[in-house]
């Protein structure tokens, strides 16, 4: 490969999450290929923009609750991507300047630009660890710095467990988190799916395409498998929907569940 291609574990080459989804938000952080790619899936399924920015404004509905009513200071934000408008960190620390918030991603790319870019409220601390998803002990050795495990942390995980295509070992990536921090932490998901109810089918093609031509690669589930993931925690009203439907204004659905969690 040329160096052209490869800087550190950079590719240019070959289209990557963060970067595709950074396009389809408006962002500037991609390559041409990245582009390529993000206009492909799109021609294979229309609503993908839509998909992720349903997926970011769930994100801000869900840390405004968390920092405000549900009185949460701590956030574990685990597969960031690329900062774009209103990171975890803005929204909770909009409502509570105090807010620690932890990003977890394994993206050299995403690395670079959050920790240029992520800068936090004088009062609270804003931090980013280099830690795979695949490793929830080293993420949650990697957070105590910063995070105090004795009193709650919001988990968040949204779009990432679709990338660990084992479902069993995502479960166990979730208790292991889980089991980590205290009664009054909550657990924030979403997820694709393929579910017919909220129009999933039209990703099939799309992510067949998405694992011969990008990395890494991706898997949907279904409402029972996406339900796995709560066991033993309280589901919070309006329960598993669409993430564009928690708490939002009556938005088209997007075939991608979300909920929010709390530990008992």
């Amino acid at each position: 490969m040329t160096s052209s291609h490869h800087t550190g574990r950079i590719r240019t080459d070959i289209a990557h999450n963060a970067r595709v989804w950074n396009y389809w938000l408006g962002g500037k952080d991609n390559y041409p290929v990245d582009r390529a790619v993000g206009d492909q899936v799109t021609s294979l399924y229309p609503s993908i923009g839509e998909v992720a920015r349903a997926d970011r404004a769930f994100l801000g509905r869900a840390v405004t609750f968390l920092a405000g009513e549900a009185g949460v200071r701590q956030f574990l934000d685990i597969g960031t991507g690329l900062p774009t408008v209103d990171n975890t960190h803005e929204v909770a620390q909009r409502v509570a300047p105090e807010a620690r918030v932890v990003y977890v991603d394994n993206d050299p790319i995403v690395l670079t630009h959050a920790r240029a870019l992520l800068t936090s409220s004088p009062e609270g601390v804003t931090e980013y660890v280099d830690a795979d998803a695949h490793d929830p002990e080293r993420i949650i050795r990697a957070v105590t710095p910063t995070l105090d495990l004795g009193r709650p942390v919001a988990v968040m995980m949204l779009g990432i467990l679709n990338f660990v295509l084992d479902t069993d070992e995502a479960r166990g990536i979730v208790r292991t988190l889980m089991a980590a921090v205290p009664s009054g932490s909550h657990l924030v998901l979403t997820h694709p799916t393929l579910e017919p109810e909220l129009g999933g089918e039209g990703n099939v093609e799309a992510m067949a395409f998405w694992n011969e031509n990008a990395t890494p690669p991706i898997t949907a589930r279904s409402r029972a498998e996406f339900a796995s993931f709560l066991d033993g925690l309280d589901v919070l009203e309006p329960g598993i929907v669409s993430c564009a439907r928690w708490r939002g204004d009556a938005q088209p659905q997007v075939a991608q569940f979300g909920a929010v969690a709390r530990k008992p």
